[in-house]
């Protein structure tokens, strides 16, 4: 039995470390209005399958519509003035169930910014690593994924992004200046013109003055956006950093199926649909495995305990 008991030690430990080594985070697209993005009914759409970084710019690009403005193209029509990448890392994916958010203020301008939206997406499963950082990782993305680049669009970063060659900013003045005077430009010069692309990476900025929390800084962000009278989007993806929990995609798509209201929309339905099962045979399949090794074990090992004489002494005549 002992060696059994340490057959299934070893097993569970793989399947930890199998675990451990995926780190899921949850991303959001939303645009307060639909600017031809899509159908109208992308609203709330959530899909619960677990994608790479590059999987989710390309979504975006397609599905979300920034191919619209970030590819260039000479039949592109940019309708969109500022395009936010705004790079979390406070949320993971096992979040978004719990009841008490490590921050309020991030939770709750997610929620209202993706139900108010008229055009919404939700990625629950992001899969992320410590190798490469995410911002880092879209952008690359986006670039390889637009074959003629990103063109006529500016490009600008928060100062806590990496990088020698980038135009950075450091406060949040800064980029409220850059939204309004490109508005103000486009307005009065070339209505269909570049659009703008600030990427806000974690952390915010260096050298922020007053302390604030990453849903302090998004829901800044927002209402600077909204008080400009800019037309924009916002892709809001989160790369945990610290202790990193395994993702349980299951519970959490079914949750967020549960939360939706009447008149949304979501990609799989409420009930256990075709991943579902498989991922569900999968995981039953894996213990029925387990059970069956230790049976074939502990039945190996008392066949093996058993002594009997190598030779029988003849019956006694009578």
């Amino acid at each position: 039995m002992a060696a059994a008991w340490e057959v299934l030690a070893v097993l569970l430990v793989a399947a930890q470390v199998a675990s451990a080594a995926q780190v899921t985070a949850p991303a959001f697209l939303w645009a307060p209005k639909n600017y031809g993005f899509s159908s109208d009914d992308a609203k709330e759409v959530v899909h619960y399958q677990t994608i790479s970084p590059k999987s989710l710019a390309k979504s975006v690009l397609e599905e979300g519509g920034w191919s619209n403005f970030m590819c260039s193209r000479e039949d592109t029509q940019n309708n969109v003035d500022v395009a936010i990448v705004f790079i979390g890392s406070k949320l993971q994916s096992s979040d978004i169930s719990k009841d008490k958010q490590v921050d309020p203020a991030l939770a709750d301008t997610l929620k209202l910014s993706f139900t108010r939206s008229e055009f919404s997406m939700a990625f629950p499963y992001v899969s992320t690593t410590v190798d490469e950082r995410l911002e880092d990782s879209l952008l690359s993305s986006f670039a390889e994924n637009c074959n003629n680049g990103f063109g006529r669009n500016r490009i600008t970063y928060t100062d806590t992004c990496t990088g020698q060659d980038l135009k950075k900013y450091h406060n949040m003045d800064a980029i409220n200046d850059l939204v309004v005077s490109g508005v103000a430009s486009r307005r009065a010069n070339h209505p269909s013109g570049q659009t703008d692309v600030i990427v806000f990476c974690s952390g915010g900025f260096e050298n922020p003055g007053t302390a604030k929390s990453e849903g302090e800084l998004l829901s800044q962000l927002v209402d600077s956006l909204d008080l400009s009278g800019a037309k924009y989007t916002v892709l809001y993806a989160s790369q945990p950093s610290g202790l990193l929990e395994s993702p349980s995609g299951l519970p959490l798509g079914r949750h967020l199926a549960e939360k939706k209201t009447n008149g949304t929309k979501a990609v799989q339905g409420e009930k256990c649909d075709g991943e579902c099962l498989v991922k569900s045979s999968l995981l039953e399949g894996t213990f029925v495995g387990i059970v069956l090794l230790i049976i074939l074990i502990s039945g190996l090992m008392c066949m093996m305990g058993i002594d009997t004489p190598s030779r029988f002494e003849a019956p006694q005549e009578s």
